[in-house]
């Protein structure tokens, strides 16, 4: 079975003040077209996973590998330009740019890659806009809709690369249960639709309980 993102005995150290093992030996695989959430409590290493397996944190020891592709070690560069094109994120709070309208805050993660024409990119917002049911909401300012209409635009964004993984870190930490509903129904069908693999860190049982898999932190390390 293809695997999206591997790690190999990853192992996170914060030497500050005193020498704190925050991750020790995390072993796990992601495959191709499945949702897996990350339970713990907090300080279980949830959010640190996260941040290495998204490229961002890299001071580490272990392996990290992105569709087969040895991520540890490369230039921040080189990493910038796989996270942007392979990684999609979705955060507790959206950080939409709120002077812009929806549909430019979704084409920004696909101008920062430049590989496609400015009218390519609008084409493409509004399809993921579009398959998130909030193309009408398109030329409106980021600052003057709801909240979950916000998440929604944030995963729009998220997927405008044509990610081969999502990540989110708490998504409906935010919500209300309609709309933490929504944002689930909404990641159901682009695993089941687009066969997109998901990784989400979430307290919400409810939530964790209906993804494929559920990958138990406790003290730095996955127990089941």
């Amino acid at each position: 079975m293809e695997l999206v993102l591997e790690t190999k005995n990853i192992n996170k150290h914060f030497r500050k003040p005193v020498d704190f093992h925050v991750l020790k030996d995390i072993s796990l695989g992601i495959k191709k077209g499945e949702f897996a959430s990350i339970m713990g409590k907090s300080g279980s290493g949830k959010s640190t996973l996260l941040y290495i397996l998204s490229t961002m944190d890299t001071d580490y020891t272990g392996e990290l590998f992105l569709n087969n592709e040895l991520a540890t070690g490369k230039p921040p560069q080189e990493l910038s330009r796989l996270r942007n094109k392979h990684i999609g994120f979705v955060f507790q709070f959206h950080y939409l740019l709120s002077e812009f309208s929806v549909v430019e805050n979704v084409m920004l993660p696909a101008k920062k890659l430049a590989e496609k024409s400015h009218a390519e990119i609008e084409h493409d917002a509004m399809e993921k806009l579009k398959m998130l049911h909030i193309e009408h909401l398109a030329k409106q300012r980021a600052s003057r809709i709801s909240g979950g209409e916000k998440q929604r635009v944030a995963i729009a964004r998220a997927l405008i690369n044509s990610p081969s993984i999502l990540m989110g870190d708490e998504p409906t930490g935010n919500l209300d249960s309609h709309n933490s509903e929504n944002v689930f129904s909404i990641f159901k069908r682009l695993k089941e639709e687009e066969g997109l693999s998901l990784l989400v860190v979430t307290h919400d049982e409810d939530f964790a309980n209906r993804t494929d898999r559920i990958i138990q932190m406790e003290d730095g390390r996955i127990v089941s």
